[in-house]
Formats: structure tokens, C-alpha cells, sequence
């Protein structure tokens, strides 16, 4: 098969391209290379999935949100799944940029769902998010709860495109397929992002910061369960369906740097700061939905994961 993903050059993509290339895909890779974090580490990526695909990987430097150019490209490629990564990323980030990030995730899946449609493509798989759940009074969190209330712009822009996808299989009759990332990390994960950012200032011998006491809870699920459980959504077709891709465990943040500071071998200077607005105290998945429909079952429990990446982490940082 032709696999179309958007965002392949980073963190999760780049996971999921190399897999389905070492599986025998060909693969087309949609990415802006934009500069939220160094392009440096997307096109380092984007070399690996080079070595390993030769001639049946493809990459094209494309923003969503052109959406002349999306079209023309998916024309031009034909594709027989898309599986749509891209977007701006970030609870926190969004607050500052709420516009930003209306523009490329909600405008630049519209364009891609339009285009697919348009190109003949049936199949469209797109990554949502476990903070389109907000402050959920229920836990753990099921695809059947209400999840009318987000609290960030983030949130909101990912609530966004799963309507869009459900519009676009009622109207159309593409087979869309959501799925709703929890809290991953790994080998690859942003800077930006609290695993790998704490890592960094830990060995530097500098403070992290702790907003709030310590005692929220997020359901960290390694990058590896991720892309098992996406690509069991690319073995069949569901109509359209919404599932939970999460470890289905929480850890404290404390517990988190304890984690990090075993594998690291050095103690964090803690530098408390108040709850962020745009936080959500928990997040937990349900995932028998996913068990039961995609056979979805995560293997890398947390105090496994974090040795994991830190072993990564050394090996990148010399």
C-alpha cells in the first residue's frame, strides 16, 4: 500500500513511517519542517526513514494550510490511506498562539480531508487527543463521554477536526478513523515536552520546573504501544470510530521525576511554580474499546519506558 503522513518527520511520525516502511509500504511524507523545535531533529529523522525505505519513501515539504498545493500533491500522488499527524502541538504553547493553531489544525485538516476526498482516497486516519476529554469528572476516560468543554485552544482545535472527520463520513462516506493520543513519550519525543525537557535540565544541573504540587496525573504511554495501535487501524475498516490509545495507568508528576532521576542517576532541583492554566489534573485512558475492536494492548509499562529513553537520551546527548 501507498501510506500518506502528514507530520512523518516527527516525534510519533517518524515512529509510524519507519514502521510501515520495514512492514513493505511505500510511504509519502507531508511535513513543514516548521521551527516550534530545531528542523535539524525532523530532517535527522527524515534521513533514517531515507536509509531504510530507499525508493519507497518520498518526502514533500508542504504546509497544510496551502491548500492549492495540498490538493495538486494529492493528485498527483494518489494515495490509498492517509494518516494525518500534523499539527500544532501543545496545551500551553496555544495559549499564547490560539489563532496559530486554529489555522493549522482545524484549516489544515479541512484541507486534507477535502483533498482526500477529491483524490479518491477512502481511508483516513487522524490524531486526536486525550485533551479534548478537559477536566473529566468520570475516570478512566471512554470514547462515550461528553466531551463538550475543553479548556485550551489546543483542545479545542482537536475537538475541531474530529467533527470535521465525522462531517466528512456522513457527507462522503470516507472511512475515518480517530485516535486519541495519551501523554507519549520516548526515544524521538520533542524537547519541549516534560520527559525529555526534564531530562536535559536534570543532567545540566539545572531546576525544573513544577507547576502545581506535584500531584497531577497523566497517563504516559510509550511510542512504540502508539504506533502498534495505530497501525491496527490501518488493517480495517471501521466507518467511523473514535479509541483511546493510552497505557491505561497513571503516574504522579513527583513519581515521574523520581522515575527520572533513578534513571538519570542524579537528584532534580524542583523549582515549584503555580498550576498553568489550560492543565488538566488528570488524564487516564479507557482502552477496552481499542482491545476489542483493534486488539490494541500496550506493553511498556513506565518504570520500563523512562530507562528506555533515557538510554536514548545519553546516546544523543554524548
Amino acid at each position: 500500500m501507498h501510506f500518506l503522513v502528514t507530520g512523518g518527520a516527527g516525534f510519533i511520525g517518524s515512529h509510524l513511517t519507519e514502521r510501515l516502511l520495514g512492514d513493505g509500504h511505500e510511504v509519502t511524507v507531508w511535513d513543514d519542517l516548521n521551527p516550534f523545535y530545531d528542523p535539524a531533529i525532523k530532517r535527522a529523522n527524515l534521513a533514517t526513514a531515507v536509509a531504510l525505505g530507499g525508493n519507497r519513501f518520498h518526502f514533500q515539504e508542504l504546509d497544510l494550510t496551502d491548500a492549492p498545493t495540498v490538493t495538486t500533491a494529492s493528485q498527483n500522488e494518489r494515495f490509498d490511506q492517509v494518516i494525518h499527524l500534523a499539527a500544532r502541538a501543545g496545551v500551553r504553547p496555544s495559549l499564547a498562539q490560539p489563532s496559530l493553531y486554529l489555522r493549522v489544525n482545524v484549516e489544515g485538516t479541512a484541507n486534507l480531508l477535502e483533498a482526500t476526498r477529491a483524490a479518491g482516497c477512502r481511508k483516513f486516519i487522524l490524531a486526536s487527543s486525550s485533551s479534548v476529554y478537559g477536566i473529566n469528572s468520570k475516570v478512566p476516560f471512554s470514547e462515550a463521554d461528553p466531551i463538550a468543554t475543553p479548556i485550551s485552544p489546543y483542545a479545542a482545535s482537536k475537538l475541531a477536526c474530529e467533527s470535521l472527520g465525522h462531517v466528512y463520513h456522513h457527507l462522503y462516506g470516507l472511512d475515518i478513523t480517530m485516535v486519541r493520543f495519551f501523554t507519549v513519550y520516548g526515544p524521538r519525543q520533542r524537547p519541549d515536552l516534560a520527559i525529555h525537557k526534564f531530562a536535559s535540565l536534570i543532567l545540566q544541573g539545572r531546576s525544573i520546573p513544577i507547576f502545581g504540587d506535584g500531584s497531577t496525573r497523566r497517563d504516559y504511554t510509550y511510542v512504540d504501544d502508539i504506533v502498534s495501535g495505530v497501525m491496527a487501524c490501518t488493517t480495517r475498516d471501521f466507518g467511523y470510530d473514535i479509541f483511546n490509545l493510552g497505557e491505561s495507568q497513571t503516574v504522579r508528576l513527583d513519581e515521574l521525576v523520581e522515575l527520572l532521576e533513578s534513571s538519570l542517576g542524579k537528584k532534580a532541583v524542583i523549582d515549584r511554580q503555580p498550576a498553568q492554566p489550560g492543565d488538566v489534573p488528570v488524564t487516564y485512558a479507557d482502552i477496552s474499546k481499542a482491545r476489542a475492536k483493534l486488539g490494541y494492548q500496550p506493553k511498556t509499562q513506565i518504570a520500563e519506558g523512562i530507562p528506555r529513553f533515557v538510554e536514548w537520551f545519553r546516546r544523543r546527548v554524548g
